[in-house]
């Protein structure tokens, strides 16, 4: 079984592989510290599974997830990150992961999502199930922020984080022109008009901590 663990920070890429270790049967695991390395190495060889995180230095988890699906459709990827399901875990399983569980989960409870991602099955919470039902009812997906692209949404989080224009351009490695725009666009697609309509919608919905 070849698993690849795509972290940038190699304290946590370590602590995956030391859980992983414990699986039965012959195992490989390799790293990426971004997603640029990931797909190189994914086009270098044969894998059976990824351990994807969202945040990454350039583009983030959920552009390399639908990079990966795109290129590898049956290949299983297993979103870990910090981020609370509210947050991330929707766009993730709808853009084609196979499960989504946050970096503070035990290690059992990883070891149990790596099995039964890689036998087929998904793994996703009780709360997330039934927001994929929901949504498949008529009016299930009219929030605004579901309208917003991957970076938008991205930028929108880091706005009602606190942060300027300029830092997240700096963040993002973009221009102040570029979030500016994306700002703009996230305004316009949400009907809002300033900065604290957003941060407090964000709030509200739990988008950020």
């Amino acid at each position: 079984m070849k698993i690849l663990i795509v972290d940038d920070h190699a304290v946590v890429r370590q602590g995956i592989k030391q859980i992983i270790s414990e699986m039965d049967g012959p195992l490989q695991v390799a790293e990426a510290g971004n997603g640029s390395d990931a797909i190189r190495m994914l086009r270098e060889g044969q894998w059976d599974m990824v351990l994807l995180d969202i945040n990454l230095p350039g583009k983030n988890g959920i552009e390399i997830l639908k990079q990966i699906k795109a290129e590898w459709k049956k290949l299983p990827v297993l979103m870990l990150s910090m981020y609370s399901e509210e947050q991330y875990a929707m766009r993730a399983i709808r853009s084609g992961a196979s499960g989504y569980m946050t970096k503070e989960t035990a290690p059992d409870e990883l070891l149990n999502a790596i099995n039964k991602v890689m036998h087929g099955g998904r793994y996703i919470s009780a709360e997330v199930a039934e927001k994929l039902v929901f949504d498949q009812d008529e009016g299930g997906d009219e929030l605004p922020h579901h309208l917003l692209s991957d970076r938008e949404y991205e930028v929108l989080r880091r706005i009602a984080s606190g942060h300027t224009v300029s830092e997240i351009a700096e963040q993002l490695n973009l221009s102040v022109k570029t979030i500016s725009t994306y700002r703009s666009r996230i305004l316009e697609k949400m009907k809002m008009k300033h900065n604290a309509e957003l941060t407090h919608y964000a709030i509200k919905h739990e988008l950020v901590e």
